[in-house]
């Protein structure tokens, strides 16, 4: 689970990592009492769950009253766009004031895990701010990535070494090691996925700053996290996502135009490779479990066509705890429910595969049954060319 800039800064200062201070609107005369209350010059960001904020225009610092005022009407209300959060954007609905600091270096900080080495990675850089996508392209030896042994936990020399790769000055070495160390327990504490800092600042009287801050917890440790649980917004949740977790569904909203119903997120992948493969492009991914009954598929239905890039429907199915015919009766009853309008290809294999067969090809229905999932992929592919 993502969270707000703000939010995590709530975290990091539980953890004695420094930031500016601050504090949060959603109204432009909200926004003008925080910024005199701190006094100017002061910062206004927009907090949307995406980075890239400052190149899309949500980030703008303001040195008088009228600034302050223009940056707020400006952020506020904006459909802001960065590379993460597509061409579809998100809209801002509260703003971040915080201080104006004095920017003496930027550098950058993140903690990861690696599941290659079984380890938890440090990634810093002396080059901080919002070209690092661009350092890590063009001068990747300018990337420091440090493991961790999760069982040990961070060590003296895990500091030097990110200190030294960074080259930071060394009057400022005990303050960073205080700061990393915090966050690298912050980071094992509340079960992260990742926490970015970026850019960390070295600030023109020589302290350590977080100017930045973005967190993502492992949703699945939430019961752990109460406090984490109540900082969800609902605003910037995927409509059709949210909308599919109600039913018990997990989906997710991708790019393509080949929409897809597959029982177990290993096969799901699966069957987005081979619609790959084939040539087309998956429209989602959508899990809806060996438990599928005809409700959920019928969800399933509304969820996929609900989405005007869709041309085709590939249902792929093995059935084990989920029966084929009990499966094909859903997707028959589904279909005539929904109206279906799309051409919709199905492959299954498993228990009673061959009375499945049966019903669909008796349902009236423009079903069509693929022997296996290379076949089905290539139909569906066909489909939406």
């Amino acid at each position: 689970m993502k969270i707000h800039e703000y939010q995590a800064k709530e975290l990091f200062r539980k953890y004695n990592v420094p930031t500016p201070e601050g504090g949060v609107s959603d109204s432009v005369a909200g926004v003008k009492d925080i910024a005199a209350e701190l006094g100017l010059p002061v910062a206004v960001k927009a907090q949307i769950h995406a980075g890239g904020r400052g190149k899309g225009g949500g980030v703008k610092l303001a040195g008088t009253d009228d600034e302050v005022t223009t940056a707020a009407d400006a952020i506020l209300g904006m459909t802001l766009v960065t590379k993460q959060t597509g061409p579809e954007g998100r809209v801002v609905k509260k703003v971040l004031v915080e201080k104006g600091v004095g920017i003496q270096k930027e550098l950058y900080l993140s903690i990861i895990p690696d599941r290659e080495t079984a380890c938890i990675t440090i990634v810093a850089s002396q080059d901080g701010g919002m070209d690092i996508e661009e350092v890590a392209e063009k001068s990747p030896e300018r990337i420091i990535k440090v493991p961790v042994n999760p069982v040990t936990g961070i060590q003296g020399y895990h500091l030097r070494q990110v200190m030294f790769g960074i080259e930071l000055e060394k009057p400022l070495m005990k303050e960073f090691s205080a700061v990393l160390r915090n966050l690298y327990n912050l980071f094992v504490d509340y079960d992260c996925s990742m926490v970015e800092i970026n850019p960390l600042i070295v600030t023109d009287d020589n302290s350590i700053v977080a100017l930045d801050a973005k967190m993502d917890i492992d949703s699945n440790a939430l019961f752990r996290h109460p406090d984490v649980m109540e900082m969800h917004d609902p605003n910037e949740d995927d409509p059709t996502e949210a909308e599919a977790a109600k039913f018990g569904l997990n989906y997710i909203n991708l790019d393509g135009n080949v929409g897809n119903m597959v029982n177990g997120a290993g096969l799901a992948m699966a069957t987005m490779d081979i619609i790959k493969q084939a040539g087309a492009e998956p429209a989602n991914f959508l899990d809806v479990g060996g438990g599928a009954n005809a409700e959920m598929v019928e969800n399933g239905f509304r969820l996929i066509l609900s989405d005007p890039k869709v041309k085709g429907i590939l249902i792929n199915i093995f059935g084990g705890i989920l029966r084929c015919d009990v499966l094909a009766q859903g997707v028959v009853q589904a279909a005539k429910k929904v109206k279906l309008s799309l051409p919709v290809v199905v492959r299954m294999e498993g228990t009673n595969v061959e009375e499945g067969r049966r019903i669909l090809a008796e349902s009236g229905l423009e079903l069509i049954n693929a022997t296996d999932l290379a076949d089905a992929a290539g139909k569906v592919a066909g489909i939406v060319a």
